[in-house]
């Protein structure tokens, strides 16, 4: 959708138009150094468990210089009582 700050905009503007009742909430914030990590539960009807999200950012002078995240379906069922979150 493209780089900077007008292509995370242009993105916000299409979630909201493709999925109107989404939502995500922040878990868990982890900051070290010029790194920031968000744990988030991203909920987009109709999937009823949603997606973990793990959203890596590198700043540099208070702005985002690169942008990782890795994206799973909550499964219905876990192998072991921890959950996602």
């Amino acid at each position: 959708m493209g780089e900077g700050p007008e292509g995370l905009a242009a993105f916000i503007e299409w979630l909201k138009a493709e999925y109107p009742d989404a939502r995500s909430e922040v878990k868990q914030v982890f900051a070290d150094g010029d790194y920031v990590i968000l744990q988030v539960h991203s909920m987009r009807p109709p999937h009823p468990r949603g997606r973990a999200i793990i959203e890596i950012f590198r700043l540099e002078e208070g702005k985002i210089v690169e942008h990782w995240d890795a994206i799973q379906e909550i499964p219905e069922t876990f192998a072991n009582p921890n959950g996602m979150f």
